[in-house]
């Protein structure tokens, strides 16, 4: 049988891979200190399900999502962030990825371009291809000012993840307006992933939804995953004007129907008391990401700049280290893991993204210490990475 030739040349995505392989270790009654999981542990009791109906539970709702949860999300977004939204500019759905995933497919016809600024979350790339796109990547060392030179006839839209995965970097209000001129001159749309708004620390939190009440050019995407601590719920939401609304709600209809009507209902009843549990965490994370920020200068570790998320992006240019080589081997020989590099762009192999959501500080401190010693060593061969796998029956990276 011929399967998709496209699914077939899709990559696994990295991050998950190792993942993977971390799950499988831990399944072996191996202790891995996790640096690799995109989210962070939060304490958020059980809230009881006495106030929701759970009868109900069991059916389809709104395919735009449950209107009195579409309110809550819009009433969080005109609080914290300022901004004027309507619950009608609101669609939810199972996650924010297959959020991004139809906007690429209603954006784009066949072998049209979105540009991606890296380093950039590893589904954008496969999912512009999957939606018969070309990914074009906006290198993480060009200034935002030549931002117009990588428009084309082609560019649909400009992808930015704010504040950034994996960096951490927090895009100033003077950047956005800036972004978002040039995208409205260029008569393309401007996607803004928001996924990490609440961890700010320092400064305000300036959500892009403040740029043009109409969204005219705009698509915000945003999930409960990041700043609420719940990944594993998979609800995410789209913030955008209502014609380009109506084109993922048909495609909502076909792909998901909608969100889990339980999970939903859930929400709208506790929203703001987990949030209350929720982002005090955030705060405390934030302050132990400024002692592990002093940490790594101290260790003489080299990463590209940011003040935001649970996030490090580690420069290994001068160690001649192949990023994907040096983790499978941490992690199979000191039970530490940690995602490669590249992963996130064409111009990001020589980097590290560690996370420090879910582990302690004392951890990380060691992982941090072992990983400068094996960067020193420089003894990895891809070849015997790979034979390790197949000694320890790991799956290789597809």
């Amino acid at each position: 049988m011929n399967f998709s030739k496209k699914v077939i040349e899709t990559p696994q995505a990295l991050s998950v891979y190792l993942n993977q392989l971390v799950y499988e270790l831990k399944s072996r009654k191996k202790n891995i200190v996790t640096l690799s999981l995109g989210e962070s542990f939060f304490d958020i009791p059980y809230l009881g399900i006495e106030n929701v109906d759970f009868s109900k539970g069991y059916h389809y709702s709104d395919s735009k999502g449950l209107k009195e949860l579409r309110i809550k999300i819009a009433n969080f977004y005109n609080k914290f962030y300022n901004t004027k939204i309507n619950y009608e500019k609101i669609l939810i759905s199972a996650g924010s990825k297959i959020i991004l995933y139809m906007c690429f497919l209603s954006l784009l016809n066949n072998k049209e371009e979105i540009l991606i600024h890296e380093p950039a979350w590893l589904s954008y790339k496969e999912q512009v291809k999957l939606a018969n796109g070309k990914p074009i990547f906006f290198p993480f060392n060009e200034n935002l000012k030549n931002l117009n030179k990588y428009i084309g006839k082609k560019t649909k839209a400009f992808v930015i993840n704010n504040p950034n995965n994996p960096v951490g970097k927090l895009y100033t209000k003077k950047e956005l307006n800036y972004i978002f001129k040039i995208c409205r001159k260029r008569k393309i749309y401007l996607i803004v992933d928001e996924a990490y708004s609440d961890f700010v620390i320092g400064k305000k939190f300036f959500s892009c939804a403040n740029l043009d009440s109409e969204l005219e050019n705009l698509i915000i995407v945003n999930s409960l995953s990041k700043n609420m601590g719940m990944s594993g719920w998979r609800i995410g939401y789209l913030i955008t004007n209502p014609k380009f609304l109506i084109l993922i709600e048909k495609l909502n209809q076909h792909l998901i129907t909608c969100a889990p009507t339980f999970l939903q209902m859930y929400m709208e009843k506790n929203f703001e008391k987990i949030l209350s549990y929720t982002l005090p965490q955030i705060k405390n994370l934030l302050y132990k990401r400024q002692r592990i920020q002093a940490f790594l200068k101290k260790l003489k570790f080299k990463f590209l700049e940011g003040n935001s998320t649970f996030y490090f992006f580690i420069d290994i240019t001068e160690y001649k280290q192949n990023a994907f080589t040096l983790c499978v081997n941490l992690l199979i020989d000191e039970s530490i893991s940690i995602v490669p590099g590249n992963a996130y762009g064409e111009n990001t192999n020589n980097f590290l993204r560690i996370s420090i959501g879910t582990e302690s500080e004392d951890k990380i401190y060691q992982s941090l210490k072992i990983l400068k010693y094996k960067l020193e060593e420089n003894n990895y061969t891809t070849q015997n990475t790979l034979k390790k796998l197949d000694k320890n029956s790991l799956a290789r990276f597809d």
